[in-house]
């Protein structure tokens, strides 16, 4: 047999009206709780720079650059959003990005901004000094013509003139180091499939991966 059992606030309900009898009254009903505040982790911008930092982190500071350098497309950036993003880059760039004239004209982009303190002046201006005192010697080594050529080749992918570098190693048969391989390819320049033609070149990711890496070009 099937039994339907009444909620025990409709009894209650119940017992009330035969107790008074009056009609039953609508029980009152809560207010809905109100929204959260939204947590200002889960915004594009932020979501965009922690995966900034667990690239650098991952030392994948190639991938980073690219990441920032979509990130700073977006003309719906704030100032202060742009002034982070443009930050970052900058320092990637000058360190381990081996990209000194990009770092040299992200610190004038910077120096170009609004509302700047003093004390941001100065540090910006000093950082694009110091690197603008880097590419003249760079520079002068190349002129001088003194350099091997796999100090060539760092050379001139520690300016940022990387396709430029890339043809250098490929016309003179070089093999660089692991770093400059992975660097490479994270900017998309050397390739991984039986598609592409050309030497290959052995390289392990930061995180250990092993990769057989190609021109993506060869050959076109």
């Amino acid at each position: 047999m099937i039994r339907y059992t009444l909620p025990a606030a409709a009894l209650l309900v119940l017992a009330a009206c035969a107790t008074t009898g009056s009609e039953p009254t609508e029980p009152a009903i809560a207010p809905p709780p109100p929204p959260e505040a939204a947590d200002i982790s889960e915004r594009p911008f932020d979501m965009a720079m922690d995966t900034v930092s667990q690239l650098t982190a991952a030392g994948n500071e190639q991938t980073a650059i690219d990441r920032l350098t979509q990130l700073l497309g977006d003309e719906t950036l704030d100032p202060a959003e742009r002034m982070l993003a443009l930050e970052q880059r900058a320092a990637l760039r000058a360190g381990d990005g081996n990209d000194v004239m990009g770092a040299i004209e992200d610190y004038s982009a910077l120096l170009d901004m609004d509302g700047l303190t003093s004390e941001q002046t100065i540090a910006y201006t000093e950082t694009r000094d110091i690197l603008r005192g880097e590419a003249t010697s760079l520079n002068f080594l190349l002129e001088q013509g003194n350099l091997s050529r796999t100090e060539r080749f760092e050379t001139i992918f520690r300016l940022g003139q990387h396709q430029d570098a890339l043809d250098y190693m490929l016309a003179n048969n070089l093999t660089p180091t692991n770093d400059y391989l992975i660097d490479l390819f994270q900017m998309g320049f050397l390739c991984e499939g039986d598609e592409f033609g050309g030497p290959v070149y052995a390289a392990t990711e930061p995180d250990g991966t092993a990769r057989a890496l190609q021109y993506c070009d060869f050959g076109k």
